[in-house]
């Protein structure tokens, strides 16, 4: 296995590992705190991490070639941090198992994004996963940064990859 085959299957798991973490605070807020507005691209916590999840849910579409294209984002929001995470939990060992039973020669195969107004775009399974992790660690900065504002530690995020200092939830990711 490549390099990079193992670096798509890591980031994986340290999606689902920040992922979990970043509920884990979530999920002590009052319902007001999870919905309150907030600075940032998206206006609240909650429609952070709705975008976050309806997002995977849209890649992994393409991924897995279902089919189902921009029709992912017409499922309603999900109102509750215990709903996300439930169902973001499920949307990353979905990822997990995508990344876990890739071949070197599928990183190069493309696979249809659907974009609207802008027509349908090949691009490949390894520059797909790529944007994937981009966007989820983009927004998961924002969600961790609005969580400052709320009067609650953000949690670390980072100590996934080196052995020393690991986080206990990042072991049963790995």
């Amino acid at each position: 296995m490549t390099a990079f085959l193992e670096h798509l299957r890591l980031m994986a798991r340290n999606n689902a590992y920040a992922n979990e973490r970043l509920y884990e605070a979530c999920c002590t807020l009052s319902q007001s705190e999870f919905e309150a507005e907030r600075t940032n691209f998206f206006p609240s916590l909650r429609e952070t991490l709705n975008h976050i999840w309806e997002v995977d849910r849209y890649y992994l579409d393409a991924l897995c070639e279902e089919g189902k294209g921009l029709t992912v984002y017409e499922v309603p929001h999900l109102e509750t941090a215990d709903e996300l995470k439930e169902a973001q939990a499920m949307e990353d060992q979905r990822l997990i198992r995508f990344c876990d039973g890739l071949k070197e020669a599928d990183l190069e195969r493309t696979v249809l994004h659907e974009r609207g107004s802008n027509g349908a775009h090949q691009e490949t399974i390894g520059a797909t996963l790529l944007h994937l992790f981009q966007h989820q660690v983009h927004h998961r900065g924002q969600v961790h940064a609005m969580l400052a504002g709320t009067g609650l530690k953000p949690p670390q995020l980072d100590d996934f990859f080196l052995e020393f200092g690991r986080h206990p939830v990042a072991e049963k990711h790995m």
